[in-house]
């Protein structure tokens, strides 16, 4: 099985490079690592430094669009990814792969699921949330998106979860460690980008959204992707 894992990152090209880093130290199987840059990035040339530097390595890729933040950033590119690959993920550019082979432990887990999804221990939510996350691709292709449309940036891994527990193929695997670099649990400074995710105004949109997506789209999600033919 192949795996490629979106990473939206905006501002932060030193955070990047470090999780490529750690994608080199830990990562077992040839799993990809797509970085996605907004093209107004006040710091595009560092990403594009980065770029330079991992022109190479062939399991790096960098794709450079407009800002459309997180949810429809990820909603534009896992369909093409879901394409070519076995299986799409997530991480943020403040997420860190600390454990030696978690992408063939995750790969492993959707094997056994055959659809589903998996996630690791992020040393913060731990099981209650799926903040970093891996998905079979016939999820993406059944229903044409990795997220909620709609969703902007919080209660993502909210739907992640549901749309797991309704599936009924979720495998949370607690000793495998992706850190989550995060400020609530000072990790990291906050910076703009943090301050704008996590506005109470932000939080209460996507979590309208959410609702009402667990109640009235879900249970068609779930349908969609039972029904869908992989060929």
């Amino acid at each position: 099985m192949s795996l490629a894992i979106l990473v939206p990152t905006r501002g932060r090209p030193a955070n990047l490079a470090r999780l490529w880093q750690a994608f080199a130290d830990t990562c077992v199987e040839p799993t990809r690592l797509v970085a996605l840059v907004d093209n107004d990035d006040p710091e595009l040339r560092g990403y594009q430094d980065v770029a330079d530097r991992l022109r190479d390595e062939p399991f790096f890729r960098m794709g450079i669009g407009p800002r459309l933040r997180l949810g429809p950033t990820l909603n534009e590119a896992a369909p093409k990814w879901a394409a070519r690959s076995d299986a799409v993920g997530f991480m943020g550019d403040d997420h860190l792969p600390r454990t030696v082979g978690w992408d063939a432990r995750y790969l492993a887990a959707l094997d056994r699921l055959g659809t589903g999804l998996v996630y690791g221990n992020d040393r913060i939510q731990g099981q209650a949330l799926p903040t970093q996350v891996a998905m079979t691709s016939d999820i993406i292709q059944a229903t044409g998106h990795m997220v909620p449309p709609g969703l902007v940036h919080l209660w993502i891994d909210n739907a992640w979860l549901a749309l797991g527990q309704a599936l009924d193929a979720i495998t949370y695997l607690p000793d495998v460690v992706v850190e989550h670099l995060h400020p609530i649990a000072g990790r990291a400074e906050w910076d703009a980008g943090y301050a704008e995710a996590n506005a109470n105004e932000r939080s209460d949109a996507d979590r309208a959204v959410f609702e009402r997506w667990r109640e009235r789209e879900l249970p068609g999600w779930v349908q969609q992707i039972k029904e869908y033919d992989r060929g």
